[in-house]
């Protein structure tokens, strides 16, 4: 049995133990049904990675290895792929119930893979699949937040979108970084986005975010200076708990909130009064459920490859740390687990 390259891990230790992520070979797995294998190129790396690894189990006498994010190569299909070919350059998130991408080689499911933008590196496309599928699935499934090309109601006459305001708590991380850019490129939405250092308050404003406040400030006393009492929409990706209140004050009637985070307790009586609805966003929830509607993510990263290619949207790398090892992996982790990060941190190559 041919051997690849991984990283993984036995036991929840913390990321400042050399033990927390190790370099590791596995059997290199076969194609069947409805999985393509694909030769990982780059990876990219995100919250879920540190909190798996500090909480997930690793199987009895095995090797856990993590990662849900990543660009490669097809090269093997099973006997029920249609989508796509040997040879194809792709871009995924993955399944969180299956072995990450944190590995040379990896099978997953041909309906929440895309076809890679052309226009970017293995590197660049590796930033974007699990940040951009919760960021159009918030946005355009739970959300609904009106695009601007199908701006008329059910008479087909015009709507006015032009006035809808979104407030982004959380701004200038992964997630806020493709989600601002889905907004200015989609919609007509005014944006405001939360940062509170000097270089995350310029990244959201390149990314085109019509304003930007400081979440370390009452969010309601900030989005006054801008000039809008209220908005439409609250995304808050971080922190939801400690801001709860000021979003219901920023939010107009019968608005919408959506979130991502995993606040401990979430009183949801005090949306009553202003009709307003809450929304959870988990882009996980369609493979590990195995939803009918699954290829819809397959659907949204050749939409999103389709605005890269045209220029519309931009990756959202910002850190490479190098090659694929446990050493700069630990260190991915350790500068997420910090908030030392805004936008993507990718590895890319394997070590000879």
């Amino acid at each position: 049995m041919q051997t690849v390259k991984a990283i993984g891990y036995q036991n929840n230790l913390p990321i400042d133990d050399e033990q927390a992520l190790q370099d590791i070979t596995l059997d290199k797995p076969t194609a069947s049904g409805h999985d393509i294998l694909v030769e990982v190129k780059a990876i990219s790396v995100n919250p879920v990675d540190y909190k798996i690894r500090a909480s997930r189990p690793a199987p009895e006498g095995e090797y856990a290895v993590i990662g849900w994010d990543a660009a490669g190569i097809v090269t093997a299909i099973g006997e029920e792929v249609s989508l796509f070919s040997v040879g194809d350059n792709v871009y995924y998130a993955g399944d969180l119930t299956r072995s990450g991408s944190n590995a040379e080689y990896q099978l997953v499911d041909e309906r929440i893979v895309g076809h890679m933008p052309t226009s970017l590196s293995f590197a660049e496309a590796a930033a974007l699949p699990l940040t951009t599928i919760t960021a159009w699935e918030m946005l355009f499934d739970r959300l609904q937040v009106p695009v601007s090309d199908s701006s008329t109601d059910e008479n087909g006459n015009d709507e006015d979108t032009n006035d809808i305001s979104v407030l982004v708590i959380g701004a200038a991380g992964g997630v806020g970084s493709i989600l601002t850019q889905l907004l200015k490129s989609q919609t007509t939405a005014t944006i405001i986005g939360t940062a509170s250092r000097d270089e995350s308050i310029q990244w959201l404003k390149d990314l085109g975010a019509d304003y930007v406040i400081n979440h370390r400030n009452a969010l309601s006393d900030e989005l006054q200076k801008t000039g809008i009492a209220e908005v439409d929409y609250v995304v808050s990706l971080n922190n939801t708990e400690e801001h709860y209140e000021e979003i219901i004050k920023c939010l107009k009637p019968q608005g919408k909130l959506g979130l991502i985070d995993d606040p401990a307790t979430l009183d949801v009586l005090p949306l009553k009064t202003k009709s307003l609805s809450l929304h959870w966003e988990f882009m996980f929830a369609r493979s590990m459920f195995n939803t009918p509607d699954m290829i819809e993510q397959h659907h949204l990263l050749n939409a999103v490859a389709t605005l890269i290619d045209a220029g519309e949207i931009k990756t959202t790398v910002a850190h490479n740390l190098g090659t694929i090892t446990a050493e700069h992996l630990r260190s991915a982790h350790q500068m997420l687990e910090n908030r030392q990060a805004h936008g993507k941190i990718v590895l890319e190559g394997w070590p000879v």
